[in-house]
């Protein structure tokens, strides 16, 4: 299996005016490697991949893997609303020596049937034949809320490079569905952070999520504590991880805390790009009060 464990969900750094800023990419990609973070995954709804062009999306994938080295996977997240965007975007990720690219569906158009998704994804995955491609599926965002169990079926056939999937749903009995498929033929990576030992209780191996960089003692400790069969210390680590995620819903927009909470640590990522909203000096000052109460313990590993 090409991703096990925690793979990270990685920010894009930005200047005070939203350019990139990829002279931080070096030392934060040391600080997750650090961390014992698994893998990289790069232009996802974290890296808000969608909000930024294709030669940004480009630059950004050349800095991260160049960054690693080798060291660690890094997988690329190519969606678009266009397919000749998604392919140019697959092909660059695999000349610049990415281990695999993820996509999420079109969505402006949405997609409506597993059929029709199956067609984007194809041409798609493509773009990158060597590589291994992961559907990912978010419907909260894309409106792609479609039988995941009943795409894999249809893409299994034709997808030759299909991998399995980036789960981000809270359907508990269809990811298990997913991962039991053909004897596990499929890796699916859960993706709702605050939920991942449900996952793990149905199977799983990994998930990717965006708040492992922050809190990632916190996830080790439950992944260790599943696998030693120590369910409560799991259950108690889980819910710190809900009670993390919760703060930071509360203290402003999510990313954007997530953020500042980086540079926070010395990694200055800068403001989110709009749609997205960012951090009044006020709400700054009070994550400034209040963050190493979350975060102090999980700085330890």
């Amino acid at each position: 299996m090409l991703l096990q464990g925690l793979t990270s969900a990685t920010y894009t750094p930005m200047t005070p005016d939203g350019e990139l800023n990829l002279s931080v990419i070096p030392d934060y990609v040391e600080y997750l490697i650090g961390k014992k973070l698994n893998a990289l995954y790069v232009c996802g709804t974290t890296g808000e991949g969608i909000s930024l062009t294709t030669d940004e999306r480009k630059k950004l994938v050349d800095a991260f893997v160049t960054a690693v080295n080798g060291r660690i996977p890094v997988v690329v997240q190519v969606g678009a609303n266009s397919v000749p965007e998604c392919v140019a975007l697959a092909a660059h990720a695999q000349r610049a020596g990415a281990n695999a690219i993820s996509a999420t569906a079109p969505s402006y158009y949405k997609v409506t049937t597993e059929t029709a998704l199956l067609d984007f994804m194809k041409r798609l995955a493509a773009g990158a034949a060597d590589l291994p491609f992961y559907y990912y599926h978010i419907p909260s965002f894309t409106g792609a809320a479609l039988d995941m169990a009943r795409f894999l079926k249809l893409a299994e056939s034709e997808i030759p490079n299909l991998a399995g999937l980036k789960y981000t749903d809270t359907k508990v009995f269809e990811y298990q569905e997913c991962l039991t498929m053909e004897n596990g033929r499929f890796e699916v990576l859960w993706g709702c952070d605050e939920m991942l030992l449900s996952a793990l209780v149905v199977g799983a191996k990994g998930g990717i999520g965006s708040t492992y960089a922050l809190i990632p003692s916190v996830y080790q400790g439950i992944l260790g504590a599943w696998e030693r069969g120590d369910l409560p210390t799991a259950r108690y680590l889980q819910l710190q991880s809900w009670k993390y995620v919760r703060w930071c819903n509360a203290s402003g927009p999510f990313h954007a805390v997530q953020k500042y909470l980086l540079s926070l640590l010395g990694l200055e990522m800068g403001p989110c790009r709009v749609p997205l909203g960012n951090l009044s000096d006020a709400q700054k000052t009070k994550i400034a009060g209040e963050y190493k109460r979350y975060l102090d313990s999980s700085q330890e590993a």
